[in-house]
């Protein structure tokens, strides 16, 4: 794929619509990699310009603010708020709930105010501007999809229906499971569980949670975040049923069926 670098662009005198923050586990983690691919397919296709870092980008530092490393984080995000101010950075759209509200809420602070969005609320707002065209007689049809709810999307920042309405597009039905929206239960990953064990306990959040979404009945359980996409992911092969049931992120979903 052709992706712009903001380096290049800016050597060329172009300033990119927005900057595309990629993130760890969608730059690094072969499952996420395909969400990175499939976002950047829409831009393509839907002729936005963009740009990302690429070697420039490093982590926004909010696993390590998580676990308690303050001082870790604080290195990591006035590196990155130097390379983002030095490029004149407006608006920045990433497909991590952890990427997106520690720029939106925790790097103002520290001298990095952004416009930033998730890639739920842009895809919801090339919906609407009816940039996004879908194929007739989508291979969603008749399907069942249950969403969940990532914590730093939900809970922490209140988007609870672009990535809802994205999928009403798709014209699948859209199961929703007991615990939703404001009383969603944690994938299990964040606060930077994703990068330790869990404690003890009777069962593991994430087999709970995936649990609860293969109740539905779903086909498709979507996601929003390369973190819970890998945990559910875990979790529905836990209970073998990788067959018959998808982890998919709303990108995917959404490239899949793009004309």
């Amino acid at each position: 794929m052709q992706i712009p670098r903001m380096a290049n662009m800016m050597a060329n005198g172009e300033t990119p619509e927005i900057l595309f923050w990629v993130g760890c586990a969608g730059s690094f983690d072969q499952r996420a990699q395909k969400i990175t691919k499939a976002f950047a397919t829409i831009l393509n296709k839907v002729g936005i310009n963009y740009a990302i870092l690429g070697k420039e980008e490093s982590c926004t530092g909010d696993p390590a603010r998580r676990a308690g490393n303050e001082f870790l984080f604080q290195m990591m995000a006035y590196n990155n708020i130097q390379i983002l101010n030095g490029y004149e950075v407006k608006k920045i759209v990433t497909a991590c709930p952890h990427c997106f509200n520690i720029f939106k809420n925790e790097y103002p602070v520290l001298g990095g105010s952004y416009e930033v969005m998730h890639h739920t609320t842009f895809l919801q707002q090339l919906i609407n501007e009816g940039r996004i065209k879908l194929k007739e007689g989508g291979s969603f049809k008749g399907k069942k999809i249950t969403y969940h709810d990532s914590c730093y999307l939900g809970r922490a920042n209140n988007i609870y229906e672009a990535p809802r309405k994205v999928l009403e597009l798709l014209d699948a039905q859209l199961i929703e499971m007991k615990r939703c929206k404001s009383k969603g239960l944690c994938c299990g990953a964040g606060g930077a569980q994703m990068f330790k064990e869990e404690e003890k306990g009777t069962t593991r959040v994430n087999f709970e949670r995936s649990e609860e979404a293969i109740k539905t009945g779903a086909d498709i359980i979507a996601a929003a975040c390369p973190f819970c996409n890998t945990m559910l992911s875990d979790g529905v092969k836990n209970k073998e049923k990788e067959d018959s049931v998808k982890v998919m992120d709303v990108a995917e979903l959404i490239a899949m069926e793009m004309e």
